[in-house]
């Protein structure tokens, strides 16, 4: 069983949405910023939680914030400077933009820990979640080299690592919804409420 003192919450909130036009982190969903919902589902898990922007507003949290090492390279540059911020050897990794995230959905990513995976992530509806995973701290310096040489696709990089996948029931699918368009924060209002 891992310890929480040995997992860091990392939650990548560095994105200027191009599709939303505005800041996803605080993003309104029943009076909370979407950011806090990451918070939220992360606390009971972890020992620290780091948030990855370089924007000061999210100071406001009251979490030590890190600096995007390369400006505007993407998941890929989040995931490494949060990866490289971090002190312990497990990492679960939350982009800001899933309200419905729980702790228990994180909770089985825990639970699949095994000696050789560097990289364990969600799959729900058949699609791969890479940011709704948890990282072994030391695939930071696969990033890197993929950031050196220019790459900012995240699945490559994933791919690059020894990964596996955690496939979610049914009824868990809608708590990895999310928002990139008007239209996607409708359904997880209307998810939301049901």
């Amino acid at each position: 069983m891992i310890e929480k003192k040995n997992i860091t919450g990392i939650i990548l909130a560095g994105g200027k949405s191009s599709r939303m036009g505005t800041d996803k982190g605080f993003l309104m969903l029943n009076n909370k910023p979407f950011v806090q919902y990451s918070i939220d589902a992360l606390k009971p898990l972890v020992s620290e939680i780091l948030i990855v922007s370089d924007d000061s507003k999210y100071d406001v949290f009251g979490l030590k914030r890190v600096n995007d090492t390369l400006k505007d390279a993407g998941p890929v540059s989040g995931i490494y400077s949060g990866l490289e911020a971090s002190s312990s050897e497990y990492n679960l990794i939350l982009s800001c933009d899933i309200p419905l995230i729980t702790s228990e959905i994180l909770q089985k990513l825990i639970d699949t820990i095994d000696d050789t995976s560097e990289v364990i992530q969600i799959e729900s509806n058949s699609k791969t979640m890479p940011l709704i995973a948890l990282y072994k701290r030391s695939v930071k310096d696969k990033f890197y080299e993929f950031l050196q040489n220019d790459e900012r696709r995240l699945r490559i990089a994933v791919n690059a690592c020894k990964s596996k996948n955690v496939a979610l029931e049914k009824e868990h699918e809608f708590s990895t919804m999310n928002v990139n368009t008007k239209n996607e924060l409708k359904a997880v209002e209307d998810a939301y409420k049901h």
